[in-house]
């Protein structure tokens, strides 16, 4: 199973330790992309500070991620499942799992970047401000740089077994499964039973309950209809909508009536 992650707009500080190492990245063949979109950044947040902030659509309190940004190459790397915090990750709570459910979040989850690409949680990473929907004066949309290497990259980190995609739209641009790894793609949104409404806020902290309870299970589901009934067997209540032809996305609704 691999489990596809966005990332968090807030993170941790990098903290002291040895600066990133990109040759050390799992998935290899996105470090040539990886490099561009780091030079440039570096370069961008190391000039005209204001022109920075705009390219990253980042708010005046927010103008310390450009420096942040501009000492990426020297920062201290922390493996990136302490770096991205916020709602799905403090719901997912990595540092609380045992031993057996660590190592399957190791080998399972993917988390998506508009700078790295994607990277697995147990990956050294600086802390950086750079999200998918930006457009860099040289490389232009990350979302379009990153497609042609993902097309290459990704596929292979699937494997055969199932692909559950959790991310947003902005990070699904980047890579969109197709053909035969499609058909065995799950997407979940939320809904709150009593109205059908997708819930913003709680859709995050839904899908990292969710993540964390199937690591912590061991579910091992090869393929969208078993993760449906490991879902249910969880306790969670499912209504799925698989696809009308093949090579397209199982899309699955999980159902929550209290709101938190």
């Amino acid at each position: 199973m691999l489990v596809l992650l966005p990332p968090s707009e807030g993170k941790d500080p990098s903290g002291r330790g040895a600066p990133l190492k990109l040759e050390s990245l799992s998935l290899p063949g996105l470090g040539e992309a990886r490099q561009a979109v780091l030079n440039e950044l570096v370069e961008l947040c190391a000039g005209d500070e204001d022109k920075a902030r705009d390219v990253l659509g980042l708010s005046e309190g927010l103008r310390g991620e450009v420096a942040k940004n501009a000492g990426l190459p020297t920062a201290g790397a922390r493996p990136a499942g302490e770096i991205y915090t916020g709602v799905l990750y403090d719901a997912l709570d990595l540092a609380s799992l045992d031993t057996a459910a660590k190592k399957r979040a190791t080998r399972s989850l993917l988390v998506f970047s508009g700078l790295w690409g994607a990277v697995r949680v147990n990956d050294r990473i600086p802390s950086y401000r750079c999200s998918m929907g930006v457009k860099l004066p040289g490389l232009g949309a990350l979302s379009a740089h990153w497609r042609a290497p993902m097309a290459d990259a990704l596929p292979e980190a699937a494997g055969d077994g199932l692909v559950l995609d959790l991310r947003s739209s902005a990070y699904a641009a980047a890579w969109k499964p197709k053909g035969e790894v499609a058909g065995r793609t799950a997407t979940v949104r939320v809904l709150h039973a009593p109205t059908r409404k997708v819930v913003s806020h709680f859709n995050k902290a839904t899908k990292g309950r969710i993540v964390r309870s199937l690591l912590t299970a061991g579910a091992r589901p090869t393929g969208p209809a078993g993760l449906v009934e490991a879902l249910r067997d969880l306790g969670y209540e499912v209504e799925v909508a698989a696809p009308a032809r093949a090579g397209q996305a199982w899309s699955l609704d999980v159902l929550v009536t209290e709101i938190h």
